[in-house]
């Protein structure tokens, strides 16, 4: 299998930050088939203890944005929840 880029996942998730995608488009959000289906390769070849350092590094890069991602979806579910109360609220008076 090729490898993929380290940077492209790191570019994918830019391109959709640039985008400038609402907190429902954030939620949303998932990278690409091919990044996923690395990612997985990359997870099964780690439990066989095969993966190349080059690969570990990868690995490593696909673990920092995933956990970027998680955060990003944490803080649009707190802007939306936070949008929600205001907008109830707004309806109670």
């Amino acid at each position: 299998m090729a490898n993929i880029e380290i940077s492209t996942l790191f570019d994918e998730i830019l391109e959709f930050l640039a985008s400038t995608p609402t907190p429902e488009q954030i939620i949303a959000f998932k990278p690409s088939n091919e990044l996923n289906q690395r990612l997985h390769d990359l997870l099964d070849r780690n439990a066989n203890n095969s993966l190349t350092a080059e690969e570990k590094s990868e690995l490593d890069e696909f673990m920092r944005m995933d956990h970027l991602l998680k955060m990003l979806k944490i803080k649009a579910r707190q802007k939306l929840a936070a949008h929600d109360v205001r907008y109830i609220k707004g309806q109670l008076k």
